[in-house]
């Protein structure tokens, strides 16, 4: 993953990506922004693997898909809301936001934002149709 490769140090399309983050790299910076967002990532794959899984029953059933509809709706307001920002620039970022950024953000990381929120979003809606529409697993006596 892109994020564990820029934590160990790797810079290819970092500084695009980060501005003058990825030549400064704070501690915090390296920590949250990189390896944090790095597992946020790992455990987002294995919310996914669950929400597939036809065999999740009750309790854990329904937090894998509470937590899928909460990561689809903050992927896809971190996907539009930037997307919308950066398209209309409101609040006049040219001083903040270089040009390679922005075109970095609205070509690259948006969609894939707003493709993993509508992938969520379907994985929650598929998870609650198989866990109605299947019987219940017969009982062991």
């Amino acid at each position: 993953m892109l994020h564990f490769y820029w934590a160990v140090g790797g810079d290819v399309g970092l500084s695009i990506s980060a501005g003058p983050l990825a030549t400064e790299r704070p501690l915090w910076f390296v920590v949250a922004g990189l390896w944090g967002v790095g597992a946020l990532c790992l455990l987002g794959a294995l919310l996914a693997w669950l929400l597939a899984r036809s065999r999740l029953r009750g309790l854990p059933a329904l937090l894998a898909r509470w937590l899928g509809w909460g990561v689809s709706a903050l992927l896809l307001a971190r996907g539009i809301g930037v997307e919308v920002l950066l398209l209309t620039n409101p609040t006049h970022l040219d001083t903040s936001v270089s040009g390679g950024q922005r075109a970095w953000t609205l070509a690259l990381w948006n969609p894939w934002f707003i493709t993993g929120g509508l992938a969520f979003g379907l994985a929650a809606l598929r998870s609650r149709r198989h866990t109605v529409a299947e019987p219940p697993p017969p009982s062991r006596r």
